[in-house]
């Protein structure tokens, strides 16, 4: 076996909600093409072969032991044209802040050299926040979209890309839609050519997603074309599914029915749709999910402002919905998944004890629904991957090396099983401690 490079260092990756590996001092072998060709755990009988050769051809790249191997994350909904106004009026209803602060910033994105300086911002954030793969809403405009493509290329992280898709008149401010379905569905058509191409003249990991912003700013006509359009290419399909009490609760005063199946009438529940959010949906929202094989991208600090409820990962994972972690920028108001699977476990401990103490204990909570850390570790890495059909996600043989390096800063101070270490890592890691990240062997931070 040739290896481009053979890092040498104890990893975690997930195997299911509540399992991960643990390999100390394992060999991770990258080939030419970025992918893991190998790993030689310590107790395989050609350890020291590996080992040995690899530093002979100077490819061996030895971590202290206070540094430790994890699959890069993947980041299953940001609002790319978001990222200036993070943290910004928060405290707003949800109509309020989509009208006075987020539509007018969307808006600005018709200028595509102010476009370019933010997501250059924006791809650089994520990658130092260990974010090797992103899913991102784009705007109404075309270049701006393929300049953000752009940046992900240069920089070298994976990109689902979508452009925008907002036409009815009733849900949409004047300054900031399609003048018409036509419009809609043209536009997104001519963006995904253009972004092909320019995922086949970089050789960059760039994927086109089908992107209607979420039913009550899309007329039924678009809605429809949008689904068609998607099974005509076999694309990904991104949107928000039961956000909040308002976005259900039109759905079923506008099309009588619930928003999921609203979403499944016209095609856009599919194995490769990816729905936001999902803090309302219910026992049938959920098994309609599961039969589609539609993926939830849990946003837990975006639904603690606009959500309405806590969404119970734990129960859609019993219904055998696929699950994956999104930062909802700026609806969540930080880059970092690390502080967005933090928040996922402490909702989950929420949803699960009630919060109104003015309730009876008995009464006050779900009684189930608690998650660990292993299980929101699995939603940033596996479960993304799943959700975009990838073989990364899992430090394992095949797969894409998208990894993440972090040290563990209190490692001297506390006990170093495998456990302790894991969660010191899920609960302490900041961009100051992600030494390095590789995206499909490429070293882009660090």
């Amino acid at each position: 076996m040739s290896a481009e490079l053979v890092i040498q260092g104890s990893l975690f990756t997930p195997v299911s909600p509540t399992e991960f590996t643990f390999l100390r001092q394992a060999l991770v072998c990258v080939d030419a093409t970025g992918t893991i060709a190998r790993i030689v755990r310590a107790t395989d009988t050609d350890y020291s072969d590996v080992q040995q050769t690899a530093q002979r051809l100077e490819h061996l790249w030895q971590l202290p032991h206070n540094q430790y191997i994890l699959p890069g994350f993947i980041d299953l909904h940001v609002h790319a044209p978001q990222w200036p106004q993070a943290g910004l009026a928060l405290d707003r209803p949800l109509d309020q802040w989509l009208n006075t602060y987020t539509f007018p910033l969307e808006a600005k994105f018709v200028d595509t050299a102010y476009a370019t300086k933010v997501y250059h911002h924006l791809v650089h954030e994520l990658l130092r926040n260990g974010t090797t793969t992103a899913m991102y809403f784009g705007t109404l405009h075309p270049d701006a979209n393929l300049a953000l493509a752009r940046q992900c290329a240069q920089q070298g992280q994976r990109g689902f890309i979508g452009q925008l898709a907002m036409d009815n008149p009733d849900q949409t401010p004047t300054t900031y839609r399609q003048a018409s379905s036509q419009e809609a569905l043209q536009t997104t058509e001519r963006f995904i050519a253009q972004l092909q191409r320019l995922a086949k003249t970089t050789g960059a990991a760039l994927t086109p997603v089908i992107t209607p912003r979420f039913v009550p700013s899309c007329t039924a006509e678009t809605l429809r074309g949008l689904g068609a359009l998607a099974h005509r290419d076999d694309l990904p399909i991104q949107s928000h599914c039961s956000e909040s009490n308002w976005e259900e609760q039109y759905a079923e005063s506008t099309y009588h029915q619930r928003d999921a199946a609203v979403l499944d009438r016209f095609q856009l529940l599919t194995s490769r749709s990816v729905m936001a959010h999902g803090t309302q949906l219910n026992a049938d929202d959920l098994a309609l999910f599961a039969d589609r094989q539609t993926t939830v991208a849990h946003c837990p600090i975006s639904n603690c402002y606009f959500g309405n409820a806590v969404f119970p990962v734990q129960q859609a994972l019993h219904h055998q919905v696929n699950v994956g972690l999104g930062s909802d920028l700026s609806g969540g108001f930080t880059p970092s998944l690390y502080r967005n699977l933090q928040q996922a476990v402490m909702s989950s401990q929420q949803l699960q004890d009630g919060v109104d103490a003015q309730v009876t204990p008995a009464q006050r909570g779900r009684g189930t629904g608690r998650i660990s850390a292993t299980t929101a570790f699995y939603l940033a890495t596996k479960g993304g991957a799943k959700g975009l059909h990838l073989q990364t996600g899992q430090l394992r043989a095949g797969f894409a090396a998208d990894l993440q390096i972090v040290t563990d800063r209190l490692g001297t101070l506390m006990p170093n099983d495998a456990h302790s270490v894991f969660e010191r890592l899920m609960y302490q890691t900041t961009p100051a401690e992600i030494a390095t990240v590789f995206v499909r062997g490429r070293q882009v931070i660090g």
